[in-house]
């Protein structure tokens, strides 16, 4: 069963295009992380929050994400992580068309 985990953090910015291409190199490593099926990015400049929505082909790669990007975080200096973990209803999320396969 595909699950969802979600993460939002304070975050001060850049924001956008700027956001975009400060981080890409952290996306495409994002990318490479095993059981990752998609990441969308998400920011919210008004509330000084930005994190994402993140789709894993299972439980524990899921969660050893979560672990390891809390520590990376960390590293950045952002202690405060808040994140939920979700499994996915596929069928009843395939009917609104959600990018499932």
């Amino acid at each position: 069963m595909t699950v969802l985990l979600q993460i939002d953090f304070p975050f001060s910015g850049p924001w956008g295009e700027d956001m975009a291409a400060g981080m890409k190199a952290l996306a495409a490593s994002i990318a490479e992380e095993p059981g990752l099926v998609w990441k969308i990015w998400t920011e919210n400049r008004e509330a000084g929050e930005a994190g994402g929505i993140y789709l894993f082909t299972d439980r524990d790669s899921a969660q050893a994400y979560l672990e390891m990007h809390r520590a990376r975080l960390l590293g950045f200096g952002i202690a405060t992580v808040n994140a939920k973990l979700f499994d996915v209803n596929r069928n009843l999320s395939l009917i609104d068309r959600a990018p499932l396969s």
